[in-house]
């Protein structure tokens, strides 16, 4: 069974953009309509400034078929995807842009310019990625991480992963998020890697290691998004029922989840990886319009942030 309701781009998350100056965005390799065009939509909605690298000739020629006019716009020409990659991630290294959004290329392809000592981009963090979801109807953001980057996440890699995320969090305003390590108990078993991983994770926070945000864990998923369940189970638990951000155990886990809240529930999923110097912007085919401006916005607005803790 499909959710049949229309998605829906949160508001919330546009006014915010809108309010903020545009970003100057590389967008990698356009060159096929549904890259060009979301790169459009975020132009045309006021939150990017975009700089076009690719195939010029087939960039102007989706223009023309999409009414858009690019004489004002800057364009980079690159044969290959792999040259549009290391053209557009110099660009950002060299301050003329400050966020990157993925066009018709392959995530590794990208990933793999960011991550090139030579590039500049790299920070002590490691890459995660985090969807930021939303439900027509309900106000509330959830955010799941990671569901794209990390399969088999280390719980060195987790900490990196929430500490990503929670950064994020920040920027949306949220000062002292409400984590959920999910697992499939709420007690630490050996048997369960993940219940051992959010075991120590907890730990680190006590010691101080991420003081700005309330952090829980093991806890299964009804505890986590369910206060009654929670209490059902005598839990005493200041993230039961008001959770703002679930770290899964592993892809398929936060792959799964994502999917069955779009698919089922009509949710948007705007989403980013973080842990470079700047966000990136990572659109899908099957991303609907909606998806792909929330998650420019969502760049946009982390952009900022990160600008501003720079300064």
């Amino acid at each position: 069974m499909l959710s049949k309701t229309p998605v829906e781009c949160p508001s919330y998350l546009l006014e915010k953009a809108r309010a903020l100056p545009r970003v100057v965005t590389a967008v990698v390799n356009p060159v096929n309509r549904v890259s060009l065009e979301s790169a459009k939509m975020a132009t045309d909605a006021g939150l990017i400034e975009p700089v076009l690298v690719g195939k010029v000739d087939v960039i102007q020629a989706l223009a023309r078929e999409l009414d858009w006019d690019l004489t004002s716009i800057r364009l980079e020409d690159a044969a290959t995807e792999a040259d549009a990659a290391r053209i557009a991630v110099g660009i950002v290294a060299a301050g003329e842009a400050h966020s990157l959004m993925k066009g018709h290329l392959h995530t590794d392809t990208l990933l793999k310019a960011v991550l090139s000592r030579d590039a500049g981009l790299r920070t002590t963090r490691r890459l995660s990625h985090v969807f930021h979801m939303t439900v027509p109807g309900h106000a509330r953001p959830l955010c799941i991480t990671d569901a794209v980057i990390n399969v088999q996440p280390t719980v060195v890699d987790k900490a990196h992963i929430l500490r990503n995320a929670i950064d994020l969090l920040h920027a949306l305003g949220k000062t002292q998020p409400k984590v959920a390590l999910l697992s499939g108990t709420e007690e630490v078993n050996r048997a369960m890697p993940s219940s051992v991983d959010a075991g120590e994770l907890v730990k680190l926070a006590s010691l101080g290691g991420m003081q700005d945000a309330i952090i829980e864990g093991p806890m299964a998923f009804d505890n986590a998004i369910s206060r009654d369940a929670a209490d059902l189970k005598g839990m005493t638990s200041q993230v039961a029922g008001d959770v703002d951000l679930l770290l899964v155990p592993n892809i398929e886990t936060g792959n799964c989840m994502f999917k069955q809240m779009v698919y089922f529930m009509s949710a948007t999923a705007a989403g980013l990886v973080l842990g470079a110097r700047v966000p990136i912007i990572l659109t899908s085919r099957a991303d609907p319009p909606e998806a792909r401006l929330a998650s420019c916005a969502l760049a946009s607005i982390y952009s900022h942030y990160l600008a501003q803790k720079t300064d």
